[in-house]
């Protein structure tokens, strides 16, 4: 913890307040199939004190956390037969992924701080905008011949890798409807690939941070990681719980507004 760190950030970083926010967040998520790492960043930053960087480098630890813990859960509900049918879809994206991670690491750990707090700003609106095509009752697929198909599954692949090593999230946002949409895949089906593809993107861009000095935020918060990450884990399952308890159509509009609102404060912070 260094000086210029206030004194609300000092008392926010206990264990108990970094579980209940973590929890808090899961819930959020989990009540509409996602691990809330997108509404954890803001937190990370406006509530706990923690640097731009930084708080990218927790929060991809926490979703790695969380994104290990789900995958076992959704196979009970997508078996690994079904995944295995798909598993063009997975290869292609991680064709793009696995590269878009690096890459964007790499922009993450050399970017100005007041740069990347821009880019986080903007990444949030992305994230928002997303949150409704991902959740609409029926998307329809966009059907292209194999090398188009291919070809787009790549790009796709390599922004969304960006954006997720950029601000630390699975990216399971931007994924499911592009499985939804690009190969035509049902969105229960593209949940469970979309973890998948999610888990060694991570890795990728872990393996990138971890070059950098920076890095080191890990291990000297690893209870508070730890914490929040559990936290995560019992407010996601109890999200789950309460799937459809709120419409989508109320909670979806909701969540996008909190990301909007956390898009401006993080411009401001900048």
């Amino acid at each position: 913890m260094t000086s210029g760190e206030t004194v609300s950030a000092r008392v926010t970083r206990s264990l108990p307040w970094a579980f209940a926010s973590g929890a808090g967040v899961g819930v959020l998520g989990g009540m509409i199939g996602l691990g809330g790492a997108e509404f954890r960043l803001p937190l990370l930053i406006g509530l706990f004190g923690f640097a731009a960087l930084a708080a990218v480098i927790l929060n991809k630890a926490m979703s790695l956390i969380v994104v290990v813990t789900a995958l076992p859960a959704r196979l009970a509900a997508v078996s690994l037969a079904d995944l295995g049918q798909h598993w063009p879809v997975a290869v292609n994206l991680l064709a793009g992924s696995l590269l878009g991670a690096w890459a964007g690491a790499s922009w993450a750990v050399r970017m100005r701080s007041a740069t990347l707090y821009k880019v986080l700003a903007g990444l949030m609106v992305l994230m928002a905008a997303a949150l409704v095509p991902a959740h609409a009752s029926a998307l329809g697929a966009v059907l292209l011949p194999g090398p188009a198909q291919a070809a787009a599954g790549v790009v796709a692949g390599f922004g969304i890798g960006v954006v997720a090593a950029i601000m630390g999230v699975a990216g399971g946002e931007l994924l499911i409807p592009t499985i939804v949409l690009l190969y035509a895949v049902g969105v229960k089906t593209a949940g469970s690939l979309s973890l998948v593809v999610s888990l060694p993107t991570m890795l990728v861009a872990f393996a990138r941070y971890s070059r950098d000095g920076s890095f080191a935020v890990l291990g000297a918060n690893l209870r508070f990681v730890a914490a929040m990450a559990a936290g995560s884990i019992v407010g996601a399952l109890l999200g789950g719980l309460l799937l459809g308890v709120i419409p989508d159509m109320v909670l979806v509009p909701v969540l996008a507004v909190i990301l909007l609102v956390s898009a401006v404060r993080m411009a401001r912070h900048a």
